[in-house]
């Protein structure tokens, strides 16, 4: 008999904010998000010690998958991180960063909790009124007549990640491509419920970035098939290709002694019933003018055969995720039997055609209207190649969530550093009412929204990698990155260039100051203005929907954690 133990009562942890191991765990995770962030951000090794895959990374998708995290206040805050990146795919970081900032100001203020929520949601109201806001200085109308401000979007997600190890001309080349295979997805004839397309992701490693390219319709693998030789595939009469897609195994061999036990006659094979009948299939197939089959598992090498002597091309082994796509492509239904054919089921394509990509060969499937395309993906590595996949979905997701608001919001810490200013102004301006309503002093309002407004400028110096300073302005309320090796008494005006987001050329005579930690930022005198000069060249932009809800969540998620009293903890 086994030996039993003991149950053991559960473990209390009150207050557990205040105890140092679970400050010390959010401080290192901060750390960790910090370094990360951005395009100098440096890159992390993850693996699990005991073998298996290394991930190399900066992005807030794979460092939280792969990171081990076992304190339950921790485990809080990267939930709703990874909560939120797999509804918006962007801005993972900013949410983290700002999050653990959040925490670690608001913890130490000799202010009650549930006050400092109060605070925290009266502040949260102030931002998203103020960046819904048309009067907002610090976001821009995205306007899709013009590729513009689309690539700028498309770049500043292709750079933010320095594991894809892209140079200037290749980050040029894939925001190109990437946008054009967005606008592929767009349908032309707009309906009341459009529904965009799909782009799929063909994966090519160990070639140059400059090879990647994106094709109409879908591509799919097909070892046997060689160059040169010319397709002979039956058409309709319209010049179209009619398409059967096949959901079900077409190799002859369905029955399997998992299912049960089959009874058979004496004299009578299986096999050779089943081939039976996938012939039949393939005559009436080639009856029905079938130019193209294509099987998501495998094709019997015999009806193979048949079908190409009668003109029909087979395509096998064409696996689950194309199925979707290509259904949607060309208006086919997935046959789940070999047993019964619809003429309903059947789809067209405009053409079919190969295509030769490094030493893959594919049969290219060109539709009549283009909502599904291919980005064939070259990178020179499998680590670069993998970062290089997640930031093109990610540039992909945001150009969808820009189409349904057409807005952006500046990046390179500008938005940061303009929201913060704008929060300190409207703070020093808020009537005894606004105190009374929401239970606190104005002196406590002002501790919590200068602990946010540091929060918020803590998250544009994890840009600064360089050891130079970091400056806002006080007229605009933008971040300014100055090189190392400059003193600290130096005339900025000479030195700052352009600010953060690339918005703001230094054509006039700005006052500035240091961002600081932990010091105590002067008010700015009025609210922080709009650039009245633009410069739309190579900007940086973050996606207004992501970025908004990055907020959101950063906030609330504090709110959450601050509010914690207890962890109970099961010991069995």
């Amino acid at each position: 008999m086994s030996r039993l133990e003991a149950k053991k009562p559960p473990l209390f942890i009150s207050e557990p904010l205040a105890k140092d191991r679970v400050c010390q765990s959010l401080l290192l995770l901060s750390r960790i998000l910090k370094s990360s962030y951005g395009p100098a951000g440096r890159l992390k090794q993850l693996h699990n010690g005991v073998g298996g895959c290394v991930c190399t990374t900066s992005q807030s998708s794979a460092l939280l998958r792969h990171l081990s995290v076992s304190d339950p206040v921790l485990r809080v805050v990267t939930a709703s991180v990874q909560n939120h990146v797999s509804h918006f795919s962007d801005c993972g970081l900013f949410t983290a960063i700002l999050c653990c900032s959040l925490i670690e100001s608001f913890r130490s203020l000799n202010v009650a909790s549930c006050t400092v929520i109060k605070i925290t949601r009266h502040l949260l109201s102030l931002c998203m009124d103020y960046l819904k806001s048309k009067a907002c200085g610090c976001r821009v109308s995205v306007d899709f007549s013009s590729v513009e401000t689309l690539v700028c979007l498309v770049r500043s997600v292709l750079t933010s990640k320095p594991a894809c190890m892209l140079n200037k001309t290749e980050v040029e080349h894939l925001a190109t491509l990437v946008l054009k295979a967005f606008l592929f997805t767009v349908p032309c004839h707009v309906e009341t419920n459009a529904v965009l397309g799909k782009c799929v992701i063909v994966p090519v490693k160990g070639r140059r970035v400059m090879d990647s390219t994106v094709l109409p319709g879908l591509l799919i693998e097909t070892p046997e098939i060689q160059l040169g030789k010319p397709l002979a595939v039956k058409r309709t009469g319209s010049n179209m290709i009619k398409i059967a897609l096949f959901c079900v195994s077409m190799s002859g061999d369905s029955f399997s002694p998992e299912e049960g036990t089959i009874a058979v006659c004496h004299g009578i094979s299986l096999e050779m019933s089943e081939l039976n009948q996938l012939l039949n299939v393939g005559k009436q197939l080639v009856n029905d003018g079938v130019g193209l089959v294509v099987c998501q598992k495998v094709i019997h090498p015999s009806l193979k055969q048949y079908l190409k002597e009668n003109l029909v091309m087979a395509v096998d082994r064409a696996g689950l995720s194309l199925l979707e796509p290509l259904s949607r492509m060309t208006g086919s239904k997935p046959i789940a039997s070999i047993h019964s054919l619809s003429p309903g089921c059947y789809g067209s394509l405009k053409d079919v055609s190969i295509e030769r990509v490094a030493s893959k060969h594919f049969v290219h499937l060109i539709p009549e209207d283009t909502v599904i395309c291919s980005l064939i993906l070259c990178n020179r590595s499998e680590t670069a190649w993998d970062e290089l996949k997640r930031v093109c979905e990610t540039a992909e997701h945001v150009l969808q969530l820009t189409m349904k608001e057409p807005l952006a919001l500046l990046g390179g810490g500008c938005t940061e550093t303009h929201l913060a200013s704008y929060i300190r102004y409207k703070s020093s301006n808020l009537s005894t009412s606004t105190f009374q309503d929401l239970g606190c002093s104005q002196t406590q309002y002002q501790l919590v929204a200068d602990g946010f407004c540091r929060s918020l400028e803590s998250v544009a110096r994890s840009l600064n990698r360089d050891g130079g300073e970091i400056l806002t302005d006080v007229v605009y309320g933008h971040c300014w990155f100055v090189p190392s090796g400059f003193p600290s008494v130096s005339n900025w005006s000479d030195v700052a260039s352009k600010c953060g987001c690339g918005i703001n050329g230094n054509t006039e005579d700005l006052s500035w100051r240091i961002l600081e930690g932990q010091s105590c930022s002067p008010v700015i005198q009025g609210c922080p203005k709009e650039p009245s000069v633009k410069v739309t060249d190579f900007l940086t932009l973050d996606c207004f929907a992501a970025k908004c809800s990055g907020l959101q969540v950063a906030l609330e998620t504090t709110n959450l954690v601050l509010d914690l009293s207890y962890v109970i903890e099961d010991q069995n």
